[in-house]
């Protein structure tokens, strides 16, 4: 039985257990290869946030404020050519992320809840290998389309939900606005343009997860066993809403917690890693 070769390695086919004794075809597909990838925790201590005139308003007559969660609004990738390093290139992120609030004000009325914005800008270098080829399909809309810099690899980036830390009132010495461009859809997400800083401001630490990887489409030759046929069976809906409470598991976690010796002594850790 011949050996298949496999990401640099070789794999029996006979390894494949019960799915098949041998690949019966190999196929050429175009697949997405990461040539280069890194994931980074950062703590974001104490970033700026800009709010809506409206948001503003609230901030410049509140007493203190508490975090109460942090989202990723949207995230902008350049991906260029690192100068004298055949291969490399630098991933520039730019991060645009709403902070919301809950904000006590000096009226002593209940706390009002506020969004705002907060932008953060990194970079990473990574392998992206090497292409100068110009891509065009017949699906395309316009025989004149441009393909664009296929000479670059494609970057993905992928943030995870942010952790809200905590959340700080300060004085402005003087107006200011984010050093980055403020995309559209995040102008229609906070419902308003930002407006300077005004005579007081908010300072927010969160901690954020991502993994950065550069791509490229690649022609590969894979072993093939056999088509995807389901062997599950698709089970009809019903209208009853009994049945379908019937199938739902007793949740006897929420009502009997495990004890402090069941729980993993790593998920106990705190801290944002500064």
């Amino acid at each position: 039985m011949p050996d298949i070769p496999y990401n640099g390695t070789r794999m029996n086919a006979a390894s494949s257990g019960s799915q098949q004794e041998s690949a019966s075809q190999s196929f050429c597909i175009d697949a997405d290869r990461v040539y280069d990838s890194c994931g980074d925790k950062d703590c974001l201590s104490e970033m700026r946030v800009f709010f809506t005139e409206v948001s503003q308003n609230v901030i410049n007559n509140a007493v203190s404020v508490r975090i109460r969660e942090a989202n990723v609004i949207d995230t902008v990738v350049n991906v260029e050519p690192v100068t004298y390093h055949s291969g490399f290139y630098s991933v520039d992120m730019t991060f645009y992320f709403e902070i919301v609030l809950d904000v006590s004000t000096n009226n002593g009325s209940a706390p009002t809840t506020v969004n705002g914005l907060s932008v953060f800008a990194k970079r990473v270098i990574l392998y992206g290998g090497n292409g100068n080829v110009a891509v065009f399909t017949s699906d395309s809309d316009s025989s004149c389309t441009d393909p664009g810099d296929a000479s670059l690899p494609t970057a993905k980036v992928q943030v995870a939900r942010p952790m809200a830390l905590t959340a700080s009132l300060t004085e402005c010495s003087s107006p200011c606005m984010p050093s980055a461009p403020i995309p559209l859809c995040v102008t229609e997400y906070l419902c308003g343009d930002i407006v300077p800083s005004q005579s007081r401001s908010v300072l927010a630490t969160i901690g954020v997860f991502t993994i950065v990887q550069l791509k490229r489409t690649v022609q590969m030759l894979i072993p093939a066993f056999d088509y995807c046929v389901p062997d599950k069976e698709c089970v009809t809906s019903t209208d009853n809403p009994c049945d379908m409470f019937s199938r739902v598991d007793f949740p006897v976690e929420q009502f009997f917690p495990p004890n402090l010796a069941d729980i993993d002594p790593d998920s106990l850790e705190t801290g944002c890693g500064c």
